[in-house]
């Protein structure tokens, strides 16, 4: 069984206690990144419109009566890192006999870097790199799950300017928005490929060959659906108000066409530069995206499922239920899926480049593989 590990138990080792070298310890698997990693909206099993109590069985927060907790969740990080129960290293399944999140919600390469070599701590906690060269040494570790870049893209802003056409201008936000993300994914590449670095600098610091471990560098899944998968019409508000996925079907197919898959190849090219595995994620929620056709929404006569309900969490612009920043994030079954993707890449090479795909009608276990495009 993977087990969850406190970052602060980690750092705290008592006086006395011997550190483990590389090969001596428990293995570990650890997180490293932003929110697509983290676990954000881990909270949610699918999306549903009632407001109250478990909201028809999706709140994974709730206590009883109007009483919620997403401590139960997202522990000592609710509210900020957001480090779920159902996080991507935590659910797939043997991979190590220890599970080690480091990664945080809203997190950029810088907040990766080690702080000698230009990293900047965040929400609190010091660089992840920092962070990682205490449980190197504590553990041996043997895969790193990298998620970075999205966060320095400017991903967050993206959805919100999108979402903002659709709401307030009555017009289309993917021409505005594919200019800047031209401007600044040469450098955002840059940063990624540094971030790669900072992990290999501080493995090797504590004594790790780099054939000894491996890291898994992921691109990103598109949380909405091409504009002929939307189940909701554009000719309305059900698309804000029913089903939470506010934006024109041109610049979905932009988002779920152009702007995901432009991602995930930069992020190919820089794993292939850097000799690092490469995970691709930019079709695992194909059909069990927010307001996908393929998909239902939660309700008192439909429960949530894996296999029938969304994989991604709507955007709650009122925050009725929970917070903002758990938007357009893989949820509960999400997370769960793409748990199953790290396990399935894990037991290929090293140095190979898939891409992971879901079956329609089935749970995580239904995921596979196959060549990364």
């Amino acid at each position: 069984m993977v087990l969850p590990l406190a970052v602060g138990a980690l750092l705290a080792a008592g006086a006395g206690t011997s550190a483990a070298s590389p090969g001596a310890g428990p293995t570990a698997v650890v997180s490293m990144g932003d929110s697509y990693i983290s676990g954000e909206a881990g909270r949610w099993k699918g999306n549903s419109l009632t407001n109250s109590g478990s909201r028809n069985g999706t709140d994974r927060a709730w206590v009883s009566g109007s009483t919620y907790d997403p401590g139960k969740v997202y522990g000592a990080t609710a509210g900020g890192c957001h480090r779920s129960d159902s996080a991507e290293v935590i659910s797939p399944g043997p991979i190590a006999e220890k599970a080690v999140n480091l990664a945080c919600s809203g997190a950029t390469s810088e907040n990766v870097f080690r702080a000698s070599n230009g990293g900047v701590a965040f929400k609190g906690e010091a660089p992840q790199a920092d962070q990682l060269a205490a449980v190197a040494a504590s553990n041996n570790v043997k895969v790193i799950a990298l998620s970075i870049g999205g966060n320095d893209l400017g991903f967050a802003d993206i959805i919100k300017e999108c979402a903002y056409d659709f709401v307030l201008w009555n017009s289309y936000c993917y021409d505005d928005q594919q200019a800047g993300v031209d401007q600044k994914i040469d450098a955002v590449m840059a940063n990624v490929g540094k971030s790669v670095d900072e992990v290999r600098a501080v493995m090797r610091a504590a004594g790790y060959a780099d054939s000894s471990y491996r890291i898994v560098l992921q691109s990103y899944p598109s949380p909405i659906p091409r504009g002929a998968e939307n189940r909701y019409t554009q000719s309305d508000w059900s698309r804000l108000n029913t089903g939470g996925c506010p934006f024109w079907n041109r610049d979905s197919d932009w988002a779920r066409d152009s702007l995901v898959p432009q991602i995930a190849g930069r992020l190919k090219g820089v794993a292939a530069a850097k000799g690092v595995q490469f995970l691709d994620l930019r079709d695992m929620m194909q059909g069990r995206e927010v307001c996908a056709k393929a998909s239902k929404q939660v309700s008192s006569t439909v429960p949530a499922s894996a296999t029938t309900s969304e994989w991604a969490r709507w955007i709650d612009n009122n925050e009725s239920q929970g917070l903002i920043q758990e938007s357009m994030h893989p949820n509960y079954f999400g997370q769960l899926a793409v748990g199953r993707c790290l396990s399935l890449a894990v037991a290929q090479p090293a140095g190979s480049a898939v891409s992971c795909k879901n079956t329609a009608g089935a749970d995580q276990t239904g995921m596979f593989l196959a060549p990364a495009s």
